[in-house]
This record gives structure tokens, sequence and C-alpha cells, in this order.
């Protein structure tokens, strides 16, 4: 553990409540100190919940160190059960909490509460957010998935999103209904909108659907080893991954594709658009999952060069680094921003495909970047639907990708043509002809301007700069003004906003 400004994790017990948030009827008791609590936040400023998580704080304070901080524990978990009524408890402890040793698992235990008790022991000095949000799912799926019989081979659970996920519920939506589309059930989705009784429901699906590995394999890959249940690991974002996706699932479920495969081809192939796209040089960093879908999306569909990419996953570098070799560049595993800073700069691309991390790092440096991973922010979590999965799922990701360099496009030629007589700063509007360039050099009142009025007008666009001039000029006449000063500019403003 290190001091760092940003982080790209948050510690497990963070990635455990995104767990038991996304899911119904289960509750969390987090044994933490006060200040812990800030993660709610994370979910009702951020993903913009309606309700708080289902979590229950001991938030013991430094005086309670010398008492009993178990019987806090007990007292808090009672409570939760008294007052939530939840199918289960989760119960484990936070970083701080973890150096207290007072064994949640073991308090939760010895209550006799008439409902399952699943405890979590996340090493919170060794292990981060991802890996948390992994082994809690691993051992709720565990303590309930049991035996049974298989209805039918069109049948599969769909694993891995949660909530505060980068559109985890989008994604599920836009997958199940391509599902829908091939005659494919979906059992259970998990841990995102299940409940523990669910999870019970988990066998009867010949196969699962790992949407994102960070979270979802290592239960899937128990319920391989226990049930048998087959595994659908290509994860469909991009249009030759949800080919692939669908092509994987049908051989699985024993359905014709024919009625998907045919009738949806990337509108953007045949787009003016894709002329200017080749070539870009793109840098890329984020979870394991979207960086090696955006490098396939980059080099094979939309023509970009990868000059750049890595991860902050480090449980999944193995995968990284075999999608770097295909774009001929050495992975960057890393969860400290000042090497992937570093790294942009070096690379200087024309476009960065990261976290908000990156968006802050592109922006300082100037370049375009569009955001594919979390760690997010309020932005990425818009009201229209913004799926990154399946084949409205690639449109999402052109429109999201293409939109940062085609407004540097327009910088650039706003650039070259900032000198034209038309463009330029004393232009008047091209639609009156040789009145406006009349009225442009029709004598005025001798003004002046101060300096920082000058600086403030250099700010607004130049196509639009000498209307902004003449109108604040305008302005100071009427009034008699001769001085124009920041605040007579933002009176000018003011007025004619009206």
């Amino acid at each position: 553990m290190k001091l760092t400004l940003w982080t790209y994790e948050g510690p497990p017990h963070v990635g455990a409540m995104r767990v038991a948030t996304g899911m119904e009827g289960l509750h969390y008791v987090l044994h933490a100190p006060q200040g812990d609590t800030y993660a709610d936040l994370l979910f009702t400023m951020i993903e913009r919940q309606s309700k708080r998580p289902p979590v229950t704080y001991t938030t013991f304070q430094a005086r309670d160190l010398g008492s009993d901080t178990a019987e806090l524990f007990k007292n808090a978990a009672h409570d939760a059960y008294q007052r939530f009524k939840p199918q289960a408890l989760l119960v484990g402890a936070s970083c701080t909490a973890e150096l207290i040793q007072d064994d949640p698992g073991g308090l939760a235990r010895a209550l006799g509460l008439p409902i399952p008790v699943v405890a979590v022991e996340l090493p919170a000095y060794q292990k981060k957010e991802n890996w948390g949000s992994a082994e809690t799912f691993y051992q709720l799926v565990r303590a309930f998935a049991v035996r049974g019989e298989v209805s039918s081979r069109a049948r599969c659970n769909i694993l891995g999103p949660t909530a505060l996920g980068f559109r985890h519920r989008d994604d599920v939506a836009e997958i199940v209904s391509l599902l829908g589309h091939l005659g494919i059930a979906v059992n259970v989705v998990a841990p995102l909108g299940a409940s523990p009784a669910d999870l019970v429901r988990l066998h009867d699906a010949s196969f699962n659907i790992v949407l994102y590995p960070e979270t979802g394999m290592q239960a899937a890959s128990w319920l391989s080893r226990t049930f048998g249940q087959k595994i659908v690991s290509t994860v469909p974002i991009g249009v030759g991954a949800t080919r692939d996706f669908i092509a994987e699932v049908v051989e699985l479920a024993g359905v014709d594709p024919s009625p998907l495969l045919e009738s949806r081809l990337p509108w953007f192939s045949r787009s003016v658009d894709s002329t200017y796209l080749t070539g870009k040089r793109v840098f890329i960093f984020g979870d394991a999952t979207h960086v090696v879908a955006a490098a396939r999306i980059a080099s094979e569909e939309l023509g970009f060069s990868v000059v750049g990419l890595g991860t902050y996953s480090r449980e999944f570098a193995r995968e990284v680094r075999e999608a770097a070799v295909r774009c001929g560049v050495e992975a960057l595993i890393t969860d400290d921003y000042l090497e992937v800073e570093a790294q942009i700069t070096a690379l200087q691309p024309e476009l960065v495909l990261g976290t908000q991390m990156e968006r802050h790092i592109a922006k300082r440096l100037g370049i375009p970047c569009a955001v594919i991973s979390a760690p997010v922010h309020v932005q990425d979590f818009p009201a229209r639907y913004s799926p990154q999965m399946g084949f409205e799922g690639a449109n999402v990701i052109f429109d999201t990708w293409v939109h940062p360099l085609m407004m540097g496009l327009e910088e650039h030629l706003l650039h070259m043509f900032r000198d034209d007589a038309e463009f330029h700063d004393e232009a008047g509007a091209s639609h009156l002809g040789e009145t406006a360039s009349a009225v442009a050099e029709a004598p005025v009142a001798v003004l002046v301007w101060d300096n920082a009025a000058e600086k403030e007008l250099k700010k607004i666009p130049f196509f639009v700069r000498g209307k902004a001039r003449r109108n604040t000029e305008r302005f100071a006449m009427d009034r008699g003004l001769t001085d124009i000063t920041l605040e007579t500019l933002y009176d000018a403003k003011a007025h004619f906003g009206r």
C-alpha cells in the first residue's frame, strides 16, 4: 500500500459493496471505522442510485478501541437483521478493521440468526477492488448454488455485472435482448439484480456467459468444475467480437444464428468518416476486459494504429500482454497513474481511450479522449440507453470514439481558415455581402480596451469574436463610455444575451 493522489481501484471491501449493492435481498454488515462510510457516496452521487447501499457499518471510533469492538459488531449485525429482514447476511471488515482481528464471520454466526451468514475475508493490504468483487461473488455462489436438473439446452446464466460498473445495466439489457432474438432464455443474471434465492437456481442453465471476467470468471470456473456448466468467455464488445460471441453461444445452445448475423452490418464501415479515421494513433488503458476489446476494435474495425496499451488489473495481465503482442507494442501493467501519464506524454497519440484518470491527463496534454472503462464519474452513467456490448454497443462506441476526433478536426479547420477574408475577427456576417464590410469599416468613436478586457476577448472563438467586439463597443458608445474594461465586456454580454 502506498500514498497516492489518484487510485484506479479502491480496497477490496468496496468490491464487496458493489456486489451487495447490485443484488436484492442481501445485506452487508461491514466492520469499519467512522471514516469508511465514504463509500456510500460512490453509489448515491456517482451512480445516482435512489437509495443507500444495503450496508450497515459498525462505525467504531478511536475511543472504542480500548473497549469491546466485537460487541459493537454483534449489535450492528443483529440490528441490521431486525431492521432490513434480508434473505442473507454478508459480513466482513474494512482495511482498518482488519487490523483489529475481531472475526466478523464467527461473531455473526454466534448470533444464531435465522438466515444464512456469508463471511468474506478480503486482505485489504494485498488485494484491491476488482479482486474483492470477484471473491465476494464466488463465496456467495459457493454458499447458495445447489445441484439440479437443467430444463433446457438453450438456457444460460449471465455472470459478472455489478453496481457501479461501466455501463453494466445497459450491457445486460442489450445482451438479454440479443439472446432473446436467438431463442435463448436467460435463467439468472448475477450479481446485478439477483437475490440469494436466484443463486440457488444457477444450476438450471447449460452454460454461463461471463460478461465481465474481473468479477464473474472465478465463480464461473467453480460452476464449471462443480456442475459441468460450459463457459462463454468471448466478451461481445465490438462487431467482430459480437459475431464471435453469437457463434460460440449458438453452438452451445443448438440454435440458428442467421437472423442476427445476416441483418446486422457495421454501418460505419461505409461512412465517409472511415477515411479520416484510418491510421489514427491511439493509446488504450483501463480494466483488462475493456482494454482487450478496445484494442481489437481499434486495430481491426476502425483502422486505428495502437501505439500503446495497458491495464491496472494485474490479475489479468497475461490477457493484456497477449493483446499487446497482437498490436506490436509492449503492455503497460501498472496502477500508478504517473507512469501512464509519462507514457502518454512520450507517445503523443492522437486519441486516448481510458478511464476518468486518462481523460484528465489527456485534457491537460490537449489530446482527444474517450472513457471506455472504470474508474468512472457521474457522466459515465448517462440517462440515455448507452451499452458497450452487442451491435448497438458497437454503434455507441463508434460515436463515443469518433466525436473527440471530429472536434479535433474542426479545431484544425478553424485554425486553417482563421485568416480567411470571410472568417477573420473583423469580418461581418457573410450573408450581408458588401454591406457587412462597409459596416465593419465605418468610422467609430475612439474606444480604448484595457489589457484584461482584450485578454478575455481572445478567449472567445475567433469566428464570433468580431461580433463580440462590435457588440461591446456599441454597448459602450450607447452609454457614453470610452474605456472598455472587463466589467464593460461582461455587462455587454449580459445585455445582448437577454
